[in-house]
């Protein structure tokens, strides 16, 4: 189904290869290695990953059976209980338990329906339940999420809503033929869902063979104007998955192939371009860096054994020296850091103190006979409101560090870039691009969304938080007497308050720290990298001489035919990368 994108795919990881390869022959082995992981070995793996959300009983376990071309999912599972589900491609099938600890526990697959309906003991401690099973559908690398299902969509967990549907390439909204798009809904898709996902929502309308061909008609129509209301020209797609299962014997497909030919063509036109466009501009910088180690090896066959020598010790000796101001960035990182980490501590106690004041007012307020629903409801849309606020506070401080940090790092490499000149016996080299797009890809920020670290960030803040939040947010004192409720609720609520800000502490420094990481981690690998490519090079070409090699009239024509081979490479990947962008996409589905 993807072949198109495969075969896109399979010729840009081919053009970086040999990048990679041609690194390797001239000597910059690191830097060969480091395109092969980073580039060639990331781009073979990367795979896309497909959503599905919908309420309970609208039939979407059937749904994702029809989607797979099995009945590998249980049916009928009760709501809110049933376990996040992974389910990835495999040879055969296969169930894995993975706990919120990270730990991985393989079951058999047949016991996996267990912990879909929350039968274990300790379901409780599973994160998600990866499946893997032998589907077509999964072996053009898609990644099927099956969220569970609950009676109403605001109590859905908080980390569907915001880690997993916009780290997604896709999503599925499912809407039951027999009430379209009820208002839980509306209200999920308005406040929760369109913010970031606008463009990649498909709706799909579930139990369409239930309906008459003139109440097909007059649904189709409705949902479409309804939706119409929410998303400009909405993507709907009428599915029976009960007649598309059945369809292996008599060929009926349920509406399922025109989802599934939109579903992929969008997955490569829309986001595999992306996914391509990324590889090949991090391609691109290598072979910018690439470039200098060739004309360092040019440099270094004319000079005599020991002016080489000299010249690589008087490199190593720059690249020690260097080390010192490597290490003031890393600790300007971590000062700034530390006050980012305590800035949010302290706005977290403030808020904690601010809802305590204000609970015993709202339980005094609220209706008895509503209270048990109310009372949650406000604490999440709290939560929710301050979680958005602190994490757009947040992120607005580290990228407020990346920039700073990104541009005294170019300011120290084109001074290094100068001094390996002056050390080589040349002139400067074009000064050594340091890109935010490459801080973007190294440190994970989503690149594929086209989005900075402030959109990430805001997504793992109210993801973890409110997760971290959940016995607060699912607060449910059972009593039989609704004052009973209000006196309870008045005694416990600040306790709980005051439990899961210490949960939500450590995860706010956590997500803080991991940002933080991977800047400090780029400023070292930055910082050293064109030193290291030329010692490479240099070394190599010292050992090559040392081993007897060729004269140097040869070696200069090995070294031209690299230099060569390189603009060629380069030239490659750069018609690639223009190429993808001349393609008109395939059009959206006409449905």
């Amino acid at each position: 189904m993807l072949e198109g994108f495969r075969e896109k795919k399979g010729e840009v990881s081919r053009a970086i290869a040999d990048l990679a390869q041609i690194a390797r022959d001239v000597g910059a082995k690191s830097l060969g290695d480091r395109v092969t992981k980073d580039l060639v070995t990331k781009l073979d793996e990367d795979r896309f990953h497909l959503v599905v959300v919908g309420e309970f009983n609208h039939g979407k376990s059937t749904f994702v059976n029809a989607l797979l071309g099995e009945n590998v999912l249980a049916t009928g599972v009760t709501p809110t209980t049933a376990a996040i589900h992974h389910v990835k491609w495999a040879e055969k099938p296969e169930a894995t338990l993975v706990l919120a600890s990270g730990k991985r526990e393989p079951i058999a697959f047949e016991r996996a329906r267990a912990f879909a309906v929350g039968g274990g003991a300790d379901a409780k401690d599973v994160d998600f339940l990866e499946i893997g099973y032998p589907s077509p559908l999964l072996e053009e690398r898609i990644l099927l999420v099956d969220t569970p299902g609950v009676n109403d969509l605001s109590l859905q967990r908080a980390d569907i809503t915001y880690s997993y549907i916009p780290r997604a390439d896709a999503v599925l909204f499912l809407l039951d033929a027999g009430q379209i798009l009820k208002e839980s809904e509306r209200v999920f898709l308005q406040e929760k869902l369109l913010k970031g996902s606008r463009d990649k929502i498909a709706f799909v309308i579930t139990k369409w063979d239930l309906l008459s061909p003139s109440e097909q008609g007059e649904a189709l129509a409705y949902a479409r104007t309804q939706l119409a209301n929410l998303v400009k020209e909405p993507v709907v797609f009428p599915v029976s998955a009960e007649v598309a299962l059945a369809g292996k014997t008599d060929g009926r497909d349920g509406g399922m192939n025109a989802l599934l030919d939109y579903l992929t063509r969008f997955l490569a036109d829309e986001r595999g371009r992306i996914l391509l466009d990324n590889a090949l501009g991090e391609g691109l910088l290598a072979g910018d860096l690439l470039a200098k180690g060739i004309d360092a090896r040019r440099r270094a066959l004319a000079m005599k054994t020991d002016e080489l020598e000299r010249r690589i010790t008087m490199l190593e000796q720059d690249l020690a020296g260097q080390s010192g101001t490597i290490e003031q960035r890393r600790a300007k990182i971590r000062e700034e850091v530390q006050g980012i980490r305590v800035g949010a501590r302290k706005d977290l106690e403030r808020f904690i103190d601010d809802v305590t004041r204000q609970l015993p007012h709202v339980i005094e307020s609220a209706k008895a006979s509503q209270l048990k629903d109310y009372l949650p409801s406000f604490l999440e849309d709290t939560f929710r409101t301050w979680a958005e606020a602190e994490s757009r506070e947040i992120a607005t401080s580290l990228e407020a560090l990346a920039e700073r940090t990104i541009a005294l790092v170019r300011e120290d490499a084109h001074e290094t870039a100068k001094r390996v000149a002056q050390t080589l016996g040349g002139a400067a080299p074009q000064r050594l691009d340091v890109h935010v797009d490459t801080l973007q890809y190294d440190v994970s920020v989503v690149a594929l969304l086209g989005v900075g670290i402030g959109v990430m960030f805001a997504n793992l803040v109210l993801g973890g938080l409110l997760t971290a939040a959940a016995p607060l947010l699912a607060l449910v004192l059972k009593s039989k007497a609704d004052e009973e409720y209000r006196k309870k609720a008045l005694v416990a609520a600040p306790g709980v308050l005051r439990a899961v800000g210490e949960r939500i502490g450590p995860k706010l420094d956590a997500m803080i720290d991991e940002v933080a990481k991977k800047l400090d981690a780029w400023v070292v690998s930055a910082g050293a990298e064109l030193h290291q490519e030329v010692l490479e090079v240099l070394h190599a070409t010292r050992n090559a001489r040392a081993a007897g090699a060729a004269d140097e009239a040869t070696a200069l024509r090995e070294v031209d035919a690299q230099a060569g081979r390189l603009d060629a490479a380069v030239k490659r990947v750069t018609a690639l990368r223009s190429a993808l962008w001349m393609a008109k996409p395939a059009a959206q589905a006409t449905n």
